[in-house]
């Protein structure tokens, strides 16, 4: 648990507000510029302590790891800083900065590196994650608009996976009632039925769901042979593929809490209520489905905190605009090599899968002291 667990949530968590490669990288400026105002460009002596720590920054790695800091906050260092350092290699003392390069005179870039090694904790990655960002005041406002859509791709996944609960609770209810019903072979057909998707690659399933879905896969040509259709409906690469791929793999997390609760309800409750005059309907309503009640809510529980985190079968089976977060947060961790967006995304999700959970919680409970 500790190792597995605890251990990487803290990682992460910590790389989400962690941004110690500029007061690493730049001690003697951080000294520097402590007591600056960020009204145009800050005193020699500042100007020389951040020429000293360019120069003792022999380790390319960590000059990169800078060079990248600086430029995600203000587009113009990667050039910036590369031609300062071969300007003052080889050098030594105080130098004139902006002989080097113009920039260094405006206040803009030198905010920018004032920010950076004030402290080795940030909220930016945070606010970033939903859209959000400190102003020149270091009020939060809102990122301009076409800024970055992670709010967007939030608010996607969330819907999507709502969806896919929902149809979940659909297919699923009526099948755990069912497999609840019978006895002997025909419930273990229905259970194996069921676990089938378990025993199988999550690769496999979502390969087998981009065979049948596609213009000229099972479904289409079913479709065709009976004249329901003159052509194909698009199930691949959009909305709809998603939610059908989703529901299938997720199912047996929705069936099996059902299933658990359904089969100790006693049998003869519905005959009793239909004795006393209730319709089959009316029964099922204010007798069964209350009673089976704690195994959809737990169910849709699994099913939706599962939903959130899916990777691959978006990835496969969607389009560009059916992308959840989970993609974003790789795109962060391996392309970008920004694992403090990465844990900052991974965060807010973790914070709303934690938020659910004790609502889930909060429910129950009172379903408990009811009865």
């Amino acid at each position: 648990m500790l190792s597995f667990f605890v251990v990487p949530l803290v990682t992460m968590m910590k790389s989400a507000v962690s941004d110690p490669v500029a007061t690493e990288a730049l001690p003697r400026t951080a000294k520097a510029l402590a007591g600056w105002e960020r009204t145009g460009a800050p005193p020699v002596p500042a100007q020389a302590a951040f020429a000293d720590d360019i120069r003792a920054l022999s380790n390319d790695e960590q000059f990169g790891d800078l060079v990248r800091r600086l430029n995600s906050a203000q587009s113009g260092f990667r050039s910036l800083l590369g031609k300062t350092r071969r300007a003052l290699d080889g050098t030594a003392g105080a130098v004139d900065l902006a002989a080097i390069d113009a920039r260094w005179s405006e206040a803009t870039y030198w905010s920018t590196i004032a920010e950076a090694v004030a402290s080795p904790w940030t909220d930016k990655n945070l606010l970033a994650a939903v859209d959000l960002e400190r102003d020149a005041a270091g009020h939060v406002a809102a990122m301009p608009e076409g800024a970055s859509a992670n709010r967007l791709i939030l608010i996607r996944t969330f819907v999507t996976s709502a969806l896919v609960t929902l149809a979940c609770i659909i297919i699923g209810l009526p099948f755990a009632m069912v497999a609840a019903s019978v006895e002997g072979w025909r419930r273990q057909i229905l259970l194996g039925a069921v676990l089938l998707p378990l025993w199988t690659s999550l690769l496999v399933r979502t390969a087998a769901w981009y065979v049948v879905l596609q213009d000229n896969g099972l479904i289409n040509a079913t479709l065709k042979g009976l004249g329901l259709t003159s052509g194909p409906i698009p199930l691949m690469f959009n909305r709809l593929g998603v939610i059908i791929a989703m529901t299938h793999v997720l199912l047996p997390f929705m069936v099996l809490p059902i299933f658990s609760v359904l089969i100790a309800i006693p049998r003869n409750l519905m005959p009793a209520a239909a004795s006393l005059g209730a319709h089959p309907l009316r029964a099922f309503f204010h007798v069964l489905l209350p009673l089976s009640m704690r195994g959809v809510v737990s169910g849709a529980l699994l099913v939706f905190m599962a939903a959130l985190g899916y990777y691959i079968t978006p990835a496969l089976i969607g389009g560009a605009n059916d992308q959840m977060i989970s993609s974003v947060i790789a795109y962060y961790a391996t392309a970008a090599a920004n694992w403090g967006m990465a844990g900052a995304l991974g965060l807010v999700l973790l914070a709303m899968t934690i938020l659910l959970y004790a609502v889930y919680i909060r429910l129950t409970a009172g379903e408990e002291q009811r009865a």
